[in-house]
């Protein structure tokens, strides 16, 4: 993940997963930092997704901010993206990981115990997400991706990401396992504002975040 110089936890947009995303992911942006912003395919065609990537990456990269491509590594490598996230068997991750890890980030999710992650983090991916896109709609965070975050960010030098819920509170409950980075989709992308909500976030994380240890 880029700009390992921040000492505390930092955002990860999720992207909406339907319709004309692009001018919320601007507005978000406006209001300050953020780490990355993963695209999700979500209900979008091939062609639709495709299109929408390569439309909102340039715009995005101008920021200083990372574009992550869900699942498609070809798309990634057509919108010239930063990374993909590639959810599935070891083995094929391992494969993406070879074919494609040296030009461009590649990450990993979708587990659910420890034994999981450990057997994926053998591939060693850019980064580990805990969590599931669109899953945030409760206030809190899942208890069992902090657990899992936490345990994480403790055993494994990989920098890992843990999904919040739509609540601001969860945002600083996660930061408060001590993890690299937190994911937000509707505490940003369910407002009029996003450029306020990406800049009240901040706030918060520089008030409640823990400092990380540097390297």
């Amino acid at each position: 993940m880029p700009d390992a110089s921040f000492n505390r936890c930092r955002l990860v947009l999720i992207a909406p997963r339907s319709g004309d995303a692009r001018p919320a992911i601007l507005s978000a942006l406006a209001g300050g930092d953020v780490a990355s912003v993963i695209l999700p395919q979500g209900e979008r065609s091939e062609q639709d997704y495709l299109a929408f990537v390569e439309s909102v990456t340039p715009a995005i990269q101008e920021k200083g901010v990372a574009v992550i491509v869900e699942g498609d590594a070809r798309v990634a490598m057509r919108a010239k993206a930063d990374g993909l996230h590639f959810e599935g068997s070891k083995a094929d991750l391992a494969d993406m990981i070879e074919r494609h890890g040296n030009k461009i980030i590649v990450g990993t999710g979708g587990v659910k115990t420890r034994d999981d992650a450990l057997e994926l983090g053998e591939t060693q991916p850019d980064y580990m997400f805990f969590g599931r896109f669109g899953y945030d709609g409760k206030p809190e965070a899942h208890p069992r991706n902090l657990s899992l975050g936490e345990w994480w960010g403790e055993m494994v030098a990989v920098p890992c990401i843990v999904m919040a819920g739509s609540s601001d509170e969860s945002v600083a409950v996660v930061a408060g396992t001590g993890v690299d980075f937190v994911a937000v989709e509707e505490a940003v992308f369910a407002h009029d504002d996003p450029a306020a909500r990406v800049t009240a976030l901040n706030a918060l994380l520089d008030e409640r975040a823990p400092r990380l240890d540097e390297e």
